[in-house]
C-alpha cells in the first residue's frame, strides 16, 4: 500500500482560504475578515494574560529557573513568555500559569 503525499497546492501567508476553497468572492472576504478579526482578539487576550504573568514574575523579583518552578513549566517555555511569543501558548496554558501563583481571571463580555 502506497500513500499519497505529492502536494498539490501551497496557500501563500495572508492569502484568502475560503476563495481558494470556493467560497463565492463575497462570502468569502466577509468569512476571511471574520477569521482575521477572531486571530486578533486570541492574540490579544493571550498578550494580556502574558502580561499579568510577566508582571507577577518581574514584582517577586524571581529568576527564570524559580518562575518555571512555581509555574509549573520549563524555563524555555518562561523565557517564551517572557519574551511574549504568542503562538506558543493557549489561553487555556496561561490561565492556568495564573490560577498556579493566586491569580483568578475573570472574563468579560463586552
Amino acid at each position: 500500500m502506497t500513500i499519497d503525499t505529492e502536494v498539490r497546492h501551497i496557500t501563500k501567508p495572508g492569502a484568502n482560504l475560503f476563495l481558494e476553497l470556493g467560497f463565492d468572492a463575497d462570502e468569502a472576504a466577509h468569512l476571511h475578515a471574520e477569521s482575521q478579526q477572531r486571530i486578533s482578539d486570541t492574540q490579544l487576550l493571550k498578550e494580556q494574560l502574558m502580561d499579568e504573568l510577566s508582571k507577577w514574575i518581574s514584582t517577586n523579583h524571581l529568576k527564570q529557573a524559580e518562575a518555571a518552578e512555581l509555574l509549573m513549566i520549563s524555563r524555555p517555555r518562561v523565557s517564551d513568555l517572557m519574551n511574549k511569543k504568542v503562538s506558543k501558548f493557549t489561553i487555556d496554558a496561561l490561565v492556568n500559569m495564573l490560577s498556579r501563583v493566586g491569580k483568578s481571571v475573570r472574563l468579560a463580555v463586552g
